[in-house]
């Protein structure tokens, strides 16, 4: 896989060879095209390497932050097949939430809706702790918690567990729905954040399994999560 990422601080030649010295020493990395000329470096890759690790190699004269997050000719990929994995994720959730439905006698709305969260809670933790150092370091780039509490992303992936076992024992509903609210309302921060200003860095929603795109897609599925909680809030209180 190649990813090309934009590289701050270079003033000469010299600078070309540091950096490309530096990241070659980085383990997974096969091959680094760095351009003083527009402040870039192509780097190849057997296996994706965290930001934080390029940045650890490099001098604190340097910055190294994210262009594109893609592999090579991902640019040509159409939107349905950058986002399958989630398209997926949420048919299947919406089926079985659906073919439960249809064993009751009437369709439940809060029922259908705390099932649909506990899948969503159970799967997305799953494809998180396939990788939970890979995960902390990706969501650690843009959340504004994880940013200034490192340790919050392995917490993270692991509250999110919890809290599609509690939706799907039905635990303390005001309790878990509460916890929910707050939690997604400020993930949702860093993600409105890395959107509005265009970044181009990688979704951490599945963790380090896919290169998902941050985009709009991900605000809409937080703020799903927000909005059902909080329904489910009110018809309780």
């Amino acid at each position: 896989m190649t990813h090309t990422y934009q590289i701050t601080g270079m003033t000469c030649t010299s600078c070309v060879e540091k950096v490309e010295k530096a990241l070659e020493q980085v383990e997974n990395i096969t091959n680094i095209a760095v351009s003083k000329d527009d402040n870039s470096a192509t780097i190849t890759m057997t296996k994706h390497v965290p930001l934080a690790d390029l940045q650890h190699a490099l001098d604190s004269k340097y910055h190294i932050s994210e262009i594109h997050q893609h592999e090579v000719n991902e640019e040509t990929r159409s939107w349905f097949e950058t986002y399958k994995p989630i398209i997926l994720i949420f048919f299947y959730i919406s089926l079985v939430t659906i073919l439960i439905q249809l064993t009751n006698h009437h369709f439940d709305w809060m029922q259908a809706m705390q099932h649909f969260m506990a899948g969503f809670f159970l799967v997305f933790s799953f494809f998180k702790l396939l990788n939970l150092k890979g995960f902390a370091e990706s969501y650690a780039m843009y959340d504004v918690l994880a940013k200034k509490i490192p340790a919050w992303g392995y917490v993270y992936a692991f509250l999110e567990l919890g809290l599609g076992i509690s939706y799907l024992l039905n635990f303390n509903p005001i309790f878990t729905n509460a916890v929910t609210f707050i939690v997604m309302s400020i993930s949702i921060v860093g993600v409105l954040q890395s959107v509005l200003n265009k970044k181009k860095i990688q979704c951490a929603c599945l963790g380090a399994v896919f290169n998902l795109p941050m985009s709009t897609v991900t605000i809409i599925e937080d703020g799903l999560m927000i909005l059902m909680s909080l329904a489910m809030l009110i018809s309780l209180v």
